[in-house]
């Protein structure tokens, strides 16, 4: 599975920027997804997670209100829709993804459980 994001750039604290994350290979169904970033000098974070059949999504603390993940299963496409930036919210952006084929819905929030990793992207947001 490779995972290709895209859509990161520059804009102004309030504004909106969509990044997505292409993967390649096998069915989105039995995968689940997250998306992460890390901050100059910081550990990298998870930000939003879909469980595999996008049965369910969880965002952190610091964006949920503001950040709003959907995942075309049809396309192999999750894209994150980011309102409201700060600029707090710089960082490289990351998708990753691991199989996880169960019936139960099921989301790991452990960057290490994460098998596939894109380039990640980066966003920056001016004061």
């Amino acid at each position: 599975v490779q995972l290709v994001e895209s859509g990161g750039g520059f804009v102004q604290s309030g504004g909106s920027l969509r990044l997505s994350c292409a993967a390649s290979g096998d069915s989105c169904d039995d995968y689940v997804v997250g998306w992460f970033r890390q901050a100059p000098g910081k550990e990298r974070e998870g930000v939003s997670f879909v469980s595999q059949r996008c049965e369910a999504i969880y965002y952190s603390g610091a964006v949920k209100g503001r950040f709003t993940l959907f995942r075309d299963r049809w396309k192999n496409l999750v894209s994150l829709q980011m309102d409201s930036l700060q600029p707090e919210d710089t960082a490289v952006y990351y998708c990753a993804s691991y199989k996880y084929a169960s019936a139960s819905p099921s989301m790991s929030m452990d960057e290490d459980e994460y098998e596939y990793w894109g380039q990640g992207t980066q966003v920056t947001v001016s004061s």
